[in-house]
């Protein structure tokens, strides 16, 4: 929620930043710095609790999915997902 939350974006130069990681370089542009209305707490919340209000039904259907350890070389990644839709995943009839 947090990292999500503290996301903000220059309008003047479509730039990114984050209010702790992140933060704008000079008050000017800190001043004018906006907020997605979809990066609001409440709704970063809402979201959550759909996301574990479904996910045991998803892990269900989706058994014999994998998951991605994002947080390590881009390459490896690409590595990873490739070779698992080289060999896809069994879908579940219905």
């Amino acid at each position: 929620v947090e990292r999500l939350s503290q996301r903000r974006v220059d309008p003047v130069t479509g730039e990114r930043y984050h209010t702790t990681f992140r933060p704008a370089p000079t008050p000017e542009i800190q001043a004018r710095l906006r907020q997605n209305p979809r990066d609001k707490e409440e709704n970063i919340e809402m979201c959550m609790e759909s996301y574990y209000r479904n996910i045991k039904e998803l892990e269900d259907f989706y058994e014999d999915a994998f998951y991605v350890n994002a947080d390590q070389d881009p390459f490896a990644v690409f590595e990873f997902i490739e070779s698992c839709i080289i060999k896809p995943l069994p879908c579940k009839k219905f």
